[in-house]
């Protein structure tokens, strides 16, 4: 790739980005006229209507027919996690409480997940699981009545198919259980295999205590979800797990 190719490629990655990131905090269509008042001075508007008409032609972006702006696809979402999202730290004073809070409990295994499972909803705002390995079809879940509270949820049918799916265990586990490639791994829509969450992300990770059980942790969102607050909550729920128990 010459230097002209990296230059566009770059430029094309910094739009997908900005328009990615104004979708998850707003949920409305992004344009084109928000992207060079609010980011790219340097670009005229016909530039950057160019570029999102090419990510939209590559399958990253879709707009609705009732607007001129974009919003992203399953896939804008995949290339946003892979290759453009940030890693942030969640807020020391939050790490700090919520330590203090666990270390000074004394608690039995299954009221420790159940209270890191609210924690971690809490803290996301969005479903959390917790599953251990050899308890068969037990799963630590809180935070269902956040699918309600979606803006963009406003399919009433769809609402009730996601939380029909989350009462049905066997399969969730096997949803969470599944082989991950990364110590974190980020399932979006249809790459979930599962026909009534095929709106939402599912981001998962492993952990193991130093007294042996183990498990996994996911939280489950749409697929707009603000993943890097979710990943960073989940990397230090993993780790909290391993120091505490």
């Amino acid at each position: 790739m010459n230097t002209k190719q990296k230059e566009i490629k770059a430029r094309k990655d910094s739009i997908l980005a900005i328009t990615v990131g104004r979708y998850i905090s707003t949920v409305a269509p992004v344009s084109s006229s928000f992207i060079v008042k609010e980011h790219l001075y340097g670009l005229s508007s016909a530039t950057i209507r160019n570029i999102l008409a090419e990510l939209e032609h590559e399958g990253y972006l879709t707009h609705p027919h009732t607007s001129a702006g974009r919003i992203p696809t399953q896939k804008g979402y995949r290339y946003y996690v892979d290759n453009l999202m940030n890693e942030i730290q969640l807020l020391e004073e939050e790490t700090t409480r919520i330590k203090i809070e666990y270390k000074k409990q004394k608690l039995e295994l299954e009221e420790l997940f159940d209270n890191l499972s609210k924690s971690i909803s809490e803290t996301t705002h969005y479903t959390s699981m917790i599953s251990v390995d050899g308890w068969d079809k037990k799963l630590f879940c809180r935070g269902t009545s956040y699918i309600v509270r979606y803006l963009d949820y406003t399919d009433i049918q769809k609402i009730e198919e996601i939380l029909a799916a989350l009462d049905e265990k066997e399969r969730l586990l096997e949803i969470i259980n599944r082989h991950l490639e990364k110590r974190i791994d980020i399932f979006i829509g249809n790459e979930m295999a599962c026909a009534q969450m095929n709106s939402c992300s599912l981001v998962i990770s492993e952990y193991k205590t130093k007294k042996g059980p183990s498990g996994r942790i996911a939280v489950l969102g749409p697929t707009r979800m603000n993943y890097e607050r979710v990943v960073s909550a989940i990397d230090y729920f993993s780790s909290l797990i391993e120091e505490i128990y």
